[in-house]
């Protein structure tokens, strides 16, 4: 998924908690994430990438598409979050894979129940509260409801026989006043059960009394100067307030329950259904449907609800709906929530497939073909260099010489903006003496473009001179000679600025040093240079290896590469004087030279 992709949907991303599901083109899940802030945590993915991770690059390129599904606050997500990874195992996805699972706080069914926190919700009868995201806080929490109400945490069977028979005594626990003695007899039932509906309605959410101490105890202790107690009674107070007793993602109340909710326009309905399952939501899906004339919501509704079932394996017999809807399955019941914990899954389901549509008219306004990132880049190019083709087809010149010495040229070839290295050439320079690029380039563009009109083969749309407007002028000439100018466009590059010039136009082009337009050009730049140099050098010391003035008593490798250099071939140097070759090396290894071939 690139950043154009990106910037289509990021308008109708909401500035809202949720979780976002980045997945591949088949629609499995590669990565499944939580943010406080939709929008802005996924804007974070195609931004600067300086810094990021190899592993998340990698991923982005692979995702195709993202979806999202919003939630009431940040824990929700973390636990929403929890609960996919766990399911799909993607394959980015780190942490959270294990089976590991959040804590409650359980109030157990037993005579003078213990409150303990607890992994596992056991179906006994007993309350459990939860799930909680932080344990530290969760710890905070219950040593609050420890000084609140002293409560027993021996796992004694307090029956009433037991206790009339004292089989128990009390413990430290009792002697440091956290607990008032049940196993004694030393506190009745009655009591104790009404300091557990006081814990029930903390954990509820019902704080107004326990507030109301709390403030009274900390003006006490300010009164007697005990700021410390006071303060630490403040960081409780504060960990209890922010507390939030449940989760709309995750309940202890709800069992298994199957949610949809509907948004239509004119011409399409979508269909957000939630999938909760042992209280927690396993699956969410937004599912589209075509609308004729004269489709009602609740026929549309009636129809997806069957589909989506079938489809997700659901068994649950009971759904969530925003209103009242024939159903052919007579095991299944609806509810109509009010209020509660199923009113929130269903208000849950509305916000996601009203953003659904809000994203899907979004796209539809602002469509563009999605296009591969060899149809991006090849646009680009078109749009940069003004041409009136897709520069498909591209071919790049340059030469290499020392000296004039055996002058070289190549010719590399890109299609669809990669090298295409079976159709790379290049040529000995024939009909050029001497160091002259201009000549050069005259006569290989004349001998590489009259062969392809000769054979009939197909001609780029774009040609990359490596030089400046001396090596441009010079190719262009050739083109208006062979009359394909008007067939194709041509540039040059000039090394020191990068700048692009166009034949006839004394003001050159400058390109963003990070657009993919001078990437392309500077990489075939760079491989007809390397491509040139290597053929020069291995004419070089096939010339060197082979030429007569190596074989000369007395004259070396470097000797010979001098004379070669300077003369531009065996040939010459024959013609030479001993002054003239003196110019060159030494007068010894001149007369050396002359000698050898006066002889020959």
């Amino acid at each position: 998924m690139t950043t154009d992709d990106f910037k289509k949907i990021s308008d109708t991303l909401p500035k809202q908690p949720g979780i976002y599901k980045f997945k591949d083109e088949e629609g499995h899940i590669l990565y499944v994430g939580k943010a406080k802030d939709l929008k802005k945590r996924l804007s974070s993915y195609f931004g600067n990438r300086k810094g990021r991770a190899h592993r998340t690059r990698t991923m982005v390129k692979n995702a195709d598409h993202i979806t999202f599904t919003i939630v009431e606050t940040e824990a929700d997500a973390l636990l929403l979050e929890n609960t996919l990874i766990k399911k799909y195992q993607p394959r980015y996805n780190v942490m959270l894979k294990d089976g590991k699972s959040y804590s409650y706080i359980c109030i157990k069914n037993e005579r003078f129940p213990r409150v303990f926190i607890t992994r596992y919700v056991v179906k006994d009868g007993s309350t459990y509260f939860g799930p909680y995201t932080s344990k530290s806080r969760l710890k905070i929490i219950l040593e609050l409801i420890k000084s609140l109400f002293p409560l027993r945490t021996c796992t004694y069977n307090l029956s009433q026989e037991n206790i009339e028979a004292g089989k128990f005594k009390v413990c430290l626990e009792y002697h440091i006043k956290n607990c008032l003695g049940p196993c004694e007899g030393l506190e009745d039932e009655e009591s104790y059960n009404e300091k557990i509906e006081q814990v029930k309605n903390i954990l509820k959410g019902h704080f107004s009394a326990v507030v109301g101490h709390f403030n009274e105890q900390m003006k006490r202790h300010a009164e007697n100067l005990e700021f410390e107690k006071a303060h630490q009674l403040k960081e409780k107070l504060t960990a209890f307030e922010d507390y939030q007793s449940k989760s709309t993602v995750v309940s202890t109340t709800i069992r298994d329950v199957d949610v949809f909710s509907i948004a239509a326009d004119e011409k399409e309905a979508y269909v957000n259904y939630l999938k909760v399952v042992n209280g927690a939501i396993i699956h969410t899906h937004t599912q589209e449907l075509v609308m004729n004339l004269d489709d009602e919501e609740k026929d549309i509704l009636t129809y997806a609800i069957d589909q989506l079932r079938e489809r997700f394996n659901s068994i649950s017999t009971e759904i969530i709906l925003p209103y009242k809807i024939p159903l052919t399955d007579p095991e299944l019941s609806i509810t109509v929530p009010k209020i509660g914990d199923k009113k929130k899954l269903l208000e849950l389901s509305q916000k996601n497939v009203k953003y659904y549509l809000l994203q899907k008219k979004k796209q539809e306004a602002t469509y563009v073909k999605k296009q591969t990132p060899t149809e991006r880049i090849l646009r680009t190019m078109q749009k940069d260099l003004q041409m009136d083709e897709l520069p498909i087809h591209l071919e790049c010149f340059d030469n290499s010489n020392i000296q004039g010495s055996n002058p070289v040229s190549s010719c590399v070839v890109f299609k669809n903006a990669k090298p295409s290295k079976k159709d790379y050439r290049h040529y000995n320079i024939k009909t050029v003496e001497g160091p002259n690029d201009f000549a050069s380039m005259e006569e290989v563009v004349s001998r590489r473009y009259k062969r392809l009109v000769k054979e009939n083969e197909p001609l780029p749309q774009l040609i990359i001179i490596d030089g400046g407007k001396g090596q441009l002028s010079a190719a262009v000439k050739i083109l208006d000679e062979l009359g394909i100018r008007d067939k194709v466009t041509v540039i040059g590059i000039a090394k020191r600025l990068e700048e692009i010039f166009f034949p006839n136009d004394p003001v050159p082009l400058y390109i963003d040093k990070k657009s993919e337009t001078l990437k392309v050009i500077q990489h075939a730049r760079n491989e007809a240079h390397r491509f040139a140099i290597n053929f020069h050098r291995d004419q070089r010391s096939r010339n060197f290896l082979g030429t007569e003035l190596t074989q000369i008593p007395g004259v070396g490798e470097k000797t010979a590469q001098k004379l070669l250099a300077h003369f531009g071939s065996v040939k010459k140097v024959k013609a030479a004087s001993v002054t003239d070759l003196a110019e060159v090396v030494s007068m010894s290894a001149a007369k050396k030279v002359r000698n050898h071939f006066d002889k020959t």
